[in-house]
């Protein structure tokens, strides 16, 4: 069976695959470049890292059985299409979860401590030491509201309650009392929690039920001292309702990991606005994050081989037998 590891994958993965999936039976090949991936024709499954698989792509390999996605978010793949050839497609919640949740807090510190404004003045020989201590805060005592509690949103909800904080969510499926309870988080609707919040993250995928749902009309429900952090998809913010608010100091600050248009390019308004921290996208990107999410991802692929259950897969509904 040809299995492609379609995209860039961190060092080590390709030969903890080829450890875990014996030679007998699976294929392995590397496709790191468009190039390759234009011209990949034959494989039977894909391991999908950054790439898109769109419909093009499924009619082109006709032998495609099964379509593994690295990481929970699967808004690259067109799971329609691959549902309409009985294609599965599934994904791997939870194994960078922890990476994930981690970094939506560093960057709740780094806009709450103006981070990259006082590195910038320290390369530079400046001494800001009290420059930034009106728009300075601390988690402690804090409202934290996570829109989205999977298993990133209740990584976040654990590491802030250690520093302090409060905790609330809102999600489409609510947990039950004895969950909430025993998380010691509180349920509230949409604005509700961006009224009552002092920092609000992003922790659900993108869709188009999610598409915009930050908006201006939603940003002008928050405190003028709120942040909001998204380490979850670009898009589901409103970027440039987003940039109008943070010029017009309208909220505190942002942190984002996610961006509607990714790579970034030179002259994207984002890179432009005030009190906004950035990263590449790199929330679930770690090295240590192998050991948690190749084992997984490896099972799903030999359960699938011997036709066995598969884990996660997120597009049965579209199956046409």
């Amino acid at each position: 069976m040809k299995v492609a590891l379609v995209g860039i994958f961190p060092s080590g993965a390709k030969e903890m695959f080829m450890e875990l999936l014996p030679a007998e039976k699976f294929q392995i090949e590397i496709v790191d470049t468009q190039e390759k991936y234009d011209n990949l024709t034959d494989a039977e499954v894909i391991i999908l890292r950054i790439f898109k698989i769109n419909k093009e792509v499924i009619e082109r390999n006709k032998n495609l059985k099964f379509i593994q996605k690295w990481g929970a978010g699967f808004d690259t793949i067109d799971i329609e299409a691959a549902g309409k050839r009985n294609i599965y497609v599934a994904n791997a919640p939870g194994a960078n979860a922890y990476a994930v949740s981690e970094l939506a807090v560093m960057h709740i510190l780094a806009v709450y401590r103006n981070l990259i404004l006082q590195h910038e003045a320290m390369k530079k020989g400046e001494w800001t030491k009290n420059s930034y201590t009106d728009r300075s805060y601390g988690i402690l005592g804090k409202t934290v509201g996570l829109i989205g509690c999977g298993s990133i949103g209740k990584g976040v909800a654990k590491k802030v309650q250690a520093f302090g904080a409060t905790v609330q969510y809102y999600d489409a499926f609510r947990m039950n009392e004895l969950e909430e309870k025993s998380l010691d988080m509180k349920y509230v609707e949409l604005d509700e929690l961006l009224k009552t919040s002092d920092i609000i993250s992003l922790h659900l995928p993108l869709t188009e039920a999610t598409r915009n749902l930050i908006n201006k009309e939603k940003i002008e429900l928050m405190k003028p001292t709120a942040i909001i952090i998204n380490t979850a998809r670009g898009g589901i913010i409103n970027e440039e309702d987003l940039i109008e608010a943070l010029k017009n100091n309208r909220i505190l600050g942002a942190g984002l990991d996610c961006i509607s248009n990714e790579p970034v390019q030179p002259g994207d308004p984002i890179l432009e606005a005030p009190n906004v921290t950035l990263t590449p996208h790199i929330g679930g990107t770690s090295a240590d994050l192998l050991v948690h999410m190749v084992p997984l991802m490896a099972e799903n692929i030999i359960n699938f081989e011997k036709q066995q259950e598969i884990k996660y897969v997120v597009n049965k509904e579209y199956f046409t037998a």
